[in-house]
């Protein structure tokens, strides 16, 4: 019997030497700078069916190693090093994660901690990477990554209150762009509980719920955004937006008036409140709004485009009117047709200005291709006529 009982102790005590040449091999090889042979020997001895492996794997020390070479794989230039695992970051905070659960007593504690300081550095290079080759969903899931280690007790005891509004708006930004839109909208609305950028995060939030075909819920998005930011400009311009998609021009109307309150300098509502009066009818008040559009913003080509279709729509309609004239009353016909040119000469130089403006557009020329016809201005209807390839 105390034959074997020493035979067992041997057996033991060579395989923990086993497991601790083994972790501190995988660290040595990461300080020679050779990754690919650290990570070899860190999975090694981290295999559950390996009953060598039992005192290792629930090492936090073990642990521990393993984020720091996988960190390591992540902040490598090398494009093949980047390659030794799927996504380093990922299994990097893993493992710190790991390593923080099975050291009961928080002896490591502290060294991980800084560790996990310098990866949210990491993430957000990460983040930004993916942000900018629009790979959205990695980037997104960089964000949750940082916001997620910033959960862990060992970086919140510091500072329990933290909010990092930065990450949490990000997450949300990069989720809209990845079409998720029930994330956006979930990271939007956290941003907006604690005011980050104002006015803007409820703009987005709005249209995140446009996004979702949710019109109600992005309207009192914007209704409670306006309560709390009565003069953001941005949240105002999409209260507008969302009225004039929904066609309720009266609440269209009033929030634009609001803005040119705030903003009278702003071409843009002038332009939109052209539109809506057109729309409704309200053609020598649509005339006024175009007209201080332009005078605001003399290269405005939406505004000189709708100026010029209103006069143009009332030419075809006089047209319209003369046609209904008895056959046998050619003179009456010949007046009402006459006063269709007086509505084309006045839209002739709005588009004229059109196509100065953005030389070949097509829509432009379409539309002075019939003006210098009706005004048998037949030189220019040629020329037009060659630019439009016919």
């Amino acid at each position: 019997m105390k034959k074997s009982l020493i035979l067992l102790t041997f057996v033991f005590l060579t395989s923990v030497a086993f497991a601790q040449k083994g972790v501190s091999g995988a660290l040595s090889a990461k300080e020679q700078g050779k990754l690919d042979k650290a990570l070899e020997a860190i999975e090694a001895v981290i295999n559950s069916t390996n009953p060598k492996d039992a005192k290792t794997i629930n090492n936090p020390r073990t642990w521990e190693v393993r984020g720091e070479i996988l960190q390591a794989i992540a902040q490598s230039k090398d494009a093949n090093v980047k390659k030794l695992a799927a996504d380093p970051l990922a299994e990097a905070l893993k493992s710190y994660k790991k390593a923080l659960e099975l050291d009961t007593k928080g002896r490591n504690a502290n060294s991980v901690k800084i560790k996990l300081t310098l990866m949210e550095n990491d993430f957000m290079n990460q983040a930004v990477e993916a942000f900018n080759n629009e790979d959205y969903n990695k980037a997104m899931l960089s964000f949750e990554q940082m916001l997620d280690m910033k959960q862990l007790p060992v970086i919140r005891k510091d500072n329990p209150n933290a909010i990092d509004t930065v990450i949490i708006f990000n997450a949300g930004l990069a989720a809209f762009n990845a079409k998720n839109y029930e994330k956006a909208i979930q990271y939007y609305k956290e941003a907006a509980k604690y005011g980050y950028n104002g006015g803007r995060t409820y703009s987005l939030l709005s249209k995140a719920h446009l996004e979702n075909k949710d019109t109600l819920t992005a309207i009192t998005a914007l209704n409670e955004a306006f309560e709390k930011y009565p003069t953001d400009n941005s949240v105002l311009v999409e209260m507008i937006n969302v009225y004039i998609s929904t066609k309720k021009t009266d609440e269209a109307m009033k929030y634009l008036s609001l803005a040119i309150e705030q903003d009278p300098t702003n071409p843009s509502y002038y332009f939109a409140q052209g539109s809506l009066l057109d729309g409704m009818g309200q053609q020598d008040d649509a005339v006024k709004s175009y007209e201080k559009a332009i005078e605001l913003n003399k290269e405005f080509y939406d505004a000189y485009y709708n100026l010029g279709a209103l006069y143009y729509n009332n030419g075809v309609k006089q047209i319209e009117v003369a046609n209904k004239v008895p056959a046998n009353d050619n003179k009456k016909y010949e007046e009402e047709l006459a006063k269709s040119d007086i509505w084309f000469a006045k839209a002739l130089p709005f588009m004229e200005k059109c196509q100065e403006l953005k030389p070949g557009d097509p829509y432009s020329l379409e539309s002075l291709k019939n003006l210098y016809y009706r005004l048998k201005q037949l030189d220019k209807y040629e020329e037009v006529l060659k630019k439009l390839g016919q």
